[in-house]
């Protein structure tokens, strides 16, 4: 092939970059659930007003969508659903396996189509071929899921649009939107709090594991949601161990605390515990968020054990004070939480801590718990 044909070929290959047929804008919708799951949609957005000005009000559902599958005399001219768009194929994309309307579908990119009915509900199908031009090579056999959903009535949308409501940590309604119909369907991540575990295992072992205060978070992530608590506890270890990061501080001594006490090892816990508020670092209000936490639990004698070595170890400042009053407050001795707590409130910083400290005064003078 001579050097002019082979660049004339080349040429002949190249595509122009023009406006969308009809004026259909292309658009791209995407939603996350959670940080790391997400539902990408990919569509083409005609208007209500047709590209030669005719306005088709009352005419979009039942004539420009029509009722039930039709066989559109294109392509495999199947009876087939709409492509809920314009152009090319909806395409909808899931980064992880869902669940559509309660019915399982793995993570993949699907065209989408409906099948629009007089009266009733609407079929939604999540078909494999992702590359047909609308639904024009529409084959039941590609389909990965069908499901029916109720239509709703909305105010005027121009312009066809895919949005997303209800918008939760494990799921998402997502509904095309178009003249005065919206077709609604929820998106569910079934596992995102497992999801996210496997996520740090990958990240953890790259190099976001260098670092104690990464996994000090990862440990805490399973303690906030009581989950692989062992794994939470090995990344707690990793945090105050690691030879080459380790860091045994208040913080990350406490979160191997917590975990421990979650798996019902209490007494590990307190010893850990007391490693934590006793270390060289650990500060006064540190010391005091650990007995509030003793407090909010019930274990009122550790909580006032706690409070008095604070005021052993950091002397009569008004944090230690304020401390020892909830302290005798919870376990009913409101004498002793009033001298307390009159001293806190002349010492308090500013305004809104002597405020607060003030109507505790009241409180423990009328007799009641501050």
């Amino acid at each position: 092939m001579s050097l002019l044909l082979s660049l004339s070929v080349g040429l002949a290959q190249a595509q122009l970059t023009l406006p969308p047929s009809g004026g259909n804008q292309k658009s791209v919708v995407k939603q996350y659930m959670g940080p790391l799951a997400y539902v990408k949609i990919t569509y083409n957005s005609p208007d209500v007003t047709a590209p030669n000005g005719q306005d088709r009000s009352g005419k979009i559902w039942g004539s420009v969508v029509p009722y039930g599958l039709t066989e559109q005399g294109f392509g495999l001219n199947n009876p087939s659903p709409w492509r809920a768009g314009a152009n090319e194929c909806t395409v909808i994309e899931f980064s992880h396996d869902v669940m559509i309307e309660g019915q399982p579908l793995a993570a993949g990119a699907y065209a989408f189509f409906i099948e629009a009915a007089e009266s009733g509900p609407y079929t939604l199908y999540f078909n494999k071929n992702t590359s047909g031009w609308g639904s024009y090579f529409y084959e039941a056999k590609d389909d990965a899921l069908t499901v029916k959903v109720t239509p709703k009535e909305v105010d005027h949308h121009e312009w066809l649009t895919f949005e997303f409501s209800d918008r939760q940590p494990n799921s998402t309604v997502a509904a095309l939107v178009w003249e005065k119909k919206s077709v609604p369907f929820k998106i569910e991540v079934p596992t995102n709090d497992e999801m996210v575990v496997e996520h740090l295992k990958g990240e953890l072992i790259g190099n976001k594991g260098f670092t104690w205060t990464n996994f000090n978070q990862a440990a805490s992530f399973c303690l906030s949601r009581n989950i692989e608590l062992e794994q939470g506890l090995a990344w707690a270890e990793q945090s105050i161990s690691n030879p080459f990061f380790g860091n045994a501080n208040f913080t990350t001594l406490s979160t191997k605390g917590q975990l421990l006490n979650a798996m019902g090892k209490a007494e590990e816990a307190l010893a850990t515990m007391d490693k934590a508020v006793q270390h060289p670092a650990t500060t006064v209000f540190q010391v005091h968020g650990y007995g509030r936490q003793l407090l909010a639990t019930g274990q009122k004698e550790k909580a006032l054990e706690t409070f008095k070595y604070n005021k052993e170890r950091f002397g009569d400042v008004w944090p230690v004070r304020v401390g020892l009053a909830r302290a005798y407050s919870a376990m009913g001795d409101y004498k002793k939480a009033l001298e307390h707590c009159k001293v806190a409130h002349e010492r308090a910083p500013d305004a809104l801590n002597k405020n607060a400290l003030a109507q505790a005064v009241e409180k423990l003078k009328a007799g009641e718990a501050m």
